[in-house]
């Protein structure tokens, strides 16, 4: 009769999961994985400014940064005029493993520059805006077009989740409802 119980406990369990996986993540407040830069990463060759446009970072979410050391370090540094001007002599944090992992733990402006001047200078630096967990960009309405030469126009929101990132959450709760059902023997 317990089992019975189990059972169903299990089965809303991996209803839940299912639904949170379908839905994207939303029900699980999924937590995205930014990979800088993509399949190049953090490398001079990379165009981390057209990486980033189409990116929304929320907090909560991780960045993986991936370069060769021989390219210089990162630096994450505290104005917009450091990140600018590439000046990393009084930097917030270095990151020097060639494999590092961000963490967007509040909202708020971030910059990143290289260590290596000149490749900064080229482009190799990341800005990037944090927002909210629960952001939601405002729909634009053209009011100064009348009604009778046709309807407002209306921007449509962007997509809010980056393609080369995975949404962690979802997975994990995919993962646990298995591993659940496997040690309860069903």
């Amino acid at each position: 009769m317990a089992r019975d119980g189990i059972l169903k406990v299990a089965i809303a369990v991996l209803f839940v999961g299912v639904a949170a996986v379908s839905l994207g993540g939303g029900l699980v407040g999924a937590q995205v994985y930014h990979v800088v830069g993509a399949d190049r990463g953090w490398d001079p060759s990379s165009d981390l400014a057209s990486w980033s446009s189409d990116k929304t970072f929320r907090a909560g979410d991780k960045m993986w940064l991936a370069y060769s050391t021989a390219h210089g370090y990162i630096a994450e540094v505290k104005s917009k005029e450091e990140f600018e001007s590439c000046d990393v002599t009084n930097p917030i944090r270095m990151f020097t493993d060639g494999l590092d992992t961000i963490s967007m733990d509040k909202e708020g402006l971030r910059y990143f520059a290289s260590s290596n001047v000149e490749s900064c200078k080229n482009g190799l630096k990341l800005h990037v805006e944090v927002m909210p967990q629960s952001y939601q960009a405002p729909e634009m309405h053209n009011t100064n077009v009348a009604e009778s030469e046709g309807p407002a126009l209306v921007a449509a929101n962007g997509p809010t989740t980056p393609s080369d990132s995975a949404h962690l959450t979802a997975s994990f709760v995919v993962l646990s409802v298995g591993l659940l059902c496997y040690v309860l023997g069903f």
